[in-house]
């Protein structure tokens, strides 16, 4: 079984000093944690802070983002191969907001995460429905046409290092939480689309949408919850170290 894994996405908040003071209280807490996988998502203009004081340390980097392009006249983009000339390990491709603000959609997606893995980094595809989509009963629908579009053309074999997290969209930042059964419902059904579709059996699936120190546990307890994907809660060193804690 692979190990938890806790994200922290990081969005569009800190600089260099306050990186360097999170990235010390962690390393502290991660010493004594065995069977966890913590990553820190900062923005691209951290990677290289992080990158030195992380260096030797379990913790990992992960970027919020990449382009599906190697490299090119693409302006104010990054390349998956300069994230991992970066330090970077893990890319989170398709958050929410990504979508929402910048119109990505599952085509975008798809050319990313083989991207990602074409550069030999481990994609986090974020999926979730809408409000308006879960009043309608339409979970279950959205989730698998974000699936498969999301991973088309790609098989079993290349997704080896696949990680989903599943965040509705209407419990991100909203202070509105997904109860811990209504995750777990939409990530035993993650779990059986994802091998029904690519034969991948060992997929960590993790929960992101206003996950707190209060919620962490009870959400980690269900069967099918692998790990979590932190927004605002990360940005708090000492919040963080709690939910990793929990």
């Amino acid at each position: 079984m692979k190990p938890t894994l806790i994200v922290a996405n990081w969005k569009m908040n800190k600089l260099s000093k306050d990186a360097h003071e999170f990235a010390l209280k962690i390393i502290s807490q991660v010493k004594i944690l065995k069977n966890m996988e913590i990553v820190l998502c900062p923005p691209f203009t951290l990677l290289h802070e992080l990158k030195i004081t992380l260096m030797g340390c379990p913790v990992k980097i992960g970027s919020q983002d990449a382009f599906y392009e190697k490299a090119g006249a693409f302006t104010g983009e990054i390349s998956a191969g300069m994230l991992k000339d970066a330090g970077c390990e893990y890319v989170l491709i398709g958050h929410s907001e990504r979508r929402q603000y910048f119109h990505e959609t599952d085509d975008i997606v798809n050319k990313k995460i083989i991207a990602v893995i074409e550069a030999g980094l481990k994609p986090i595809m974020c999926i979730g429905e809408m409000l308006e989509h879960r009043k309608a009963d339409r979970t279950f629908e959205i989730i698998d046409t974000q699936i498969k579009a999301g991973l088309k053309s790609l098989s079993g074999e290349n997704l080896k290092e696949l990680s989903v997290a599943y965040e509705p969209v209407w419990a991100i930042g909203t202070g509105i939480n997904a109860t811990p059964e209504q995750a777990e419902e939409v990530h035993a059904f993650i779990r059986v689309a994802v091998e029904r579709d690519f034969s991948l059996s060992d997929i960590r699936i993790l929960y992101g949408g206003s996950v707190t120190e209060a919620n962490s546990k009870s959400l980690l307890a269900k069967k099918n919850i692998d790990g979590l994907l932190v927004g605002g809660a990360s940005l708090d060193a000492d919040r963080f170290a709690k939910i990793i804690r929990n």
